[in-house]
């Protein structure tokens, strides 16, 4: 009987629970679970609806044991800034918004009152995005500050999920980062920050670096399914488990996380807080064993899955990759453009754009398909020029991992835009990099570098260029 490890990996857009084991040095992975994910409206505000969520953690679990395959461990991640706040009691107060909730608007201007955006970047070096959990803190301060006064515990998503398994409250080092609250130097939270912004500094949870154990389940959730195991934190924002899962040791290894949002950069081993940097928009994320992730977030495929959905799942992503094909619509939008972040319809905001920028504005589901894909590709082009400049290397192959590698078109687009050698796969990269770290923890694995070489070997890709 093999010995499992469960990764819980939540999208945007869905979750699952997916069991690794080792066998011989090659990974081997099985989905048990899948479920539905979303921003639902509650209040006028687009909300998570977690108890749901964690219901679904329990459901995948149940299901591990009904099938006699019982993991030693478990670790969740999640999509980054997103948080809730718990009362004296632990209770949730209010709901736990999403990033692309309207309440964001304006917040930076707020926080910029107290700090300019060149020092907040040359103190942190996360990216300017309006949806960082920064801004979301001054929107609760702003519109309810109450909240914030009897608050007593922040929790980033992936935190909540675990302290909901343990009863343990913690935050680990890879999702805090994406706050922007985090210093880059100390690896810590930056308190003076906090205070300055006047945001309470008791609710931030101490700093947990992926690999640490936070201990067994609690006995009412073992109860319930029937099973004890411990938790072990993963890189929790998605994109560190991802990064983990790049099949590659190579010094200089460049890459797209490609799913919801497509996250191209480098692994760097200390951060880039310059002007330079600044004036570009990279980020400096978290990373494994305090790696940075330097890299560029962009749109992704959102695009395409709110295209898919406005066409009311008419056509299934590999048939919208066909489609695309066959159109010649040659207009190209820029993806990073916030009318694209949460617009009522993705196709009026492409057609906008168009018609903003003097370019045929597309017609048929085709058109659509092939200017979101286009666009990407050409966006990945110019983000390649800006690492290539900021890194000051020449890049021969790109990377990409995550959902989106399946999307073979968009491949072939992006090989031919970058003239890079592209490597597609594996697809559950982001499962991948959460098993990883719980295995090094384990001593499945000696290092992070016998772990990426049994990726390379475990997992199928495919070559473009």
């Amino acid at each position: 009987m093999g010995k499992y490890f469960a990764a819980v990996d939540m999208g945007a857009s869905s979750g699952r629970l997916i069991l690794g084991e080792t066998e011989n040095g090659i990974i081997k992975l099985e989905e048990i679970h899948r479920f539905e994910n979303g921003l639902k409206d509650i209040k006028g505000h687009l909300c998570w609806d977690t108890k749901y969520l964690f219901g679904e953690i329990l459901i995948g679990l149940k299901k591990c044991k009904a099938i006699g395959k019982i993991p030693s461990t478990i670790g969740v991640d999640t999509w980054g800034v997103d948080f809730v706040l718990l009362d004296e009691n632990d209770n949730l107060i209010g709901q736990a918004v999403g990033y692309r909730d309207s309440r964001n608007e304006g917040m930076d201007k707020e926080v910029y009152k107290i700090i300019s955006e060149t020092d907040l970047y040359a103190r942190t070096g996360i990216q300017k995005a309006i949806y960082n959990t920064i801004y979301q803190l001054m929107a609760v301060k702003t519109q309810n500050p109450n909240q914030l006064e009897n608050a007593k515990a922040l929790l980033m998503m992936p935190d909540y999920m675990h302290f909901l398994l343990t009863g343990k409250k913690a935050s680990e080092y890879t999702i805090a980062t994406t706050s922007q609250l985090i210093n880059p130097n100390t690896k810590s939270w930056d308190y003076e920050l906090i205070d300055m912004l006047g945001y309470p500094k008791e609710i931030f949870q101490e700093i947990k670096v992926p690999g640490t154990s936070l201990g067994n389940l609690r006995k009412e959730v073992s109860e319930e399914i029937g099973f004890d195991c411990e938790v072990i934190l993963p890189g929790s924002h998605d994109t560190a488990s991802a990064v983990l899962a790049v099949p590659s040791n190579e010094k200089n290894t460049l890459y797209i996380s490609s799913g919801t949002w497509s996250l191209m950069g480098v692994e760097a081993m200390k951060p880039d807080c310059s002007k330079e940097s600044h004036a570009l928009n990279f980020t400096n994320e978290g990373g494994y064993n305090y790696r940075f992730r330097y890299l560029k977030n962009i749109m992704g495929l959102w695009m395409i899955q709110s295209l898919k959905k406005e066409l009311d799942d008419k056509y299934s992503f590999a048939e919208l990759c066909e489609m695309a094909e066959e159109s010649s619509c040659v207009s190209i939008v820029d993806c990073n453009d916030e009318r694209f972040l949460a617009p009522k319809s993705m196709m009026d905001a492409v057609v906008t754009f168009c018609k903003e920028s003097n370019q045929p504005e597309p017609k048929e589901p085709s058109d659509f398909a092939r200017v979101i894909y286009h666009s990407l590709a050409v966006c990945y082009k110019k983000t390649l020029v800006e690492i290539e400049f900021v890194q000051n290397v020449k890049y021969q192959k790109l990377f990409i991992v995550g959902g989106g590698s399946n999307a073979k078109y968009l491949n072939e687009l992006t090989a031919k835009e970058t003239r890079l050698t592209v490597s597609a796969g594996p697809t559950e990269a982001t499962a991948i990099g959460n098993i990883i770290v719980q295995m090094l923890a384990k001593n499945e694995f000696s290092s992070l570098e016998e772990a990426r070489k049994a990726v390379a070997e475990s997992f199928d890709v495919k070559i473009y260029g």
